[in-house]
């Protein structure tokens, strides 16, 4: 069951086609935890160049994937899913690992979870499910 779909996604942050990278919010537990989904489609722009005949995700889409919906989740604790001209900057990756490539009809099933903030600076630990 889908809590919030991209339209609703569109109002918490500035992406928009062919760069958002989150389709739908399944879980969203208050502010310390949110699951989201990205459904990959042989129609992704950069399918066109990487590679046309191996079709994978780049490693930097799924990073941003992930980003994104880690800023969905600081914008839903910190002005309740109302932006006001906040922006979310990713600054920082530590230990990311990619066990497999994703390929055109796998779906991107991101878990994100703060781990701790202090003013301004969010860190997060994301699993992909």
């Amino acid at each position: 069951m889908s809590i919030m779909d991209s339209r609703k996604i569109m109002n918490l942050i500035p992406h928009r086609y062919p760069f958002l990278m989150v389709d739908r919010i399944e879980n969203y537990n208050g502010t310390e935890q949110i699951t989201a989904i990205k459904n990959v489609s042989i129609n992704e722009s950069f399918f066109q160049g990487h590679f046309p005949d191996i079709p994978i995700i780049p490693g930097v889409m799924i990073v941003e994937a992930m980003a994104q919906a880690a800023s969905c989740l600081v914008v839903l604790e910190n002005s309740n899913g109302n932006p006001n001209g906040m922006s979310v900057l990713l600054t920082k990756i530590d230990k990311a690992r990619f066990r497999r490539p994703i390929v055109p009809g796998d779906q991107i099933r991101m878990e994100i979870e703060k781990e701790r903030s202090r003013g301004n600076l969010w860190q997060f630990m994301v699993s992909l499910l």
